[in-house]
């Protein structure tokens, strides 16, 4: 899939009326009166949001006897599926090597996690009391 079309298709779930008409398409097919009865606007808005989908890739239409369904074009989630799991692979390698070197700081036993021994608060500048002090 190309990035343009794999933008289009963001572009069109970006909308949330878009992606309430796809989750019921994912239920069966549907004209557009169909489709708009829930909703407070009118036949022709939801046909423009209809003709975004299509745009997308993600919805098609077809002629059956006086009816004009649209279908959900399941292939296109598919395609998007293996778009974002190869970047959800790459962020959990990222976080096991992240783990990885914190378990090896953590082994080495640096009571303030940090690999090169030192601490996160400054040593205390204060001069030490003496018992001349203290009375």
């Amino acid at each position: 899939m190309s990035d343009d079309r794999l933008s289009r298709v963001f572009a069109a779930l970006a909308d949330p009326t878009r992606r309430d008409i796809v989750a019921r398409l994912a239920a069966g097919d549907a004209t557009v009166n169909e489709l708009a009865a829930p909703y407070d606007v009118t036949v022709q808005a939801v046909s423009k949001h209809i003709k975004v989908l299509q745009d997308a890739g993600l919805v098609s239409r077809s002629r059956d006897a006086q009816r004009r369904p649209c279908h959900l074009e399941a292939e296109v989630f598919d395609l998007m599926t293996k778009w974002i799991e190869r970047y959800r692979r790459e962020a959990e390698d990222r976080f096991r090597r992240l783990d990885a070197v914190l378990a090896r700081m953590d082994d080495q036993g640096d009571p303030a996690g940090r690999a090169d021994g030192r601490t996160d608060t400054p040593p205390d500048d204060r001069p030490a009391a003496t018992e001349e002090a203290a009375s």
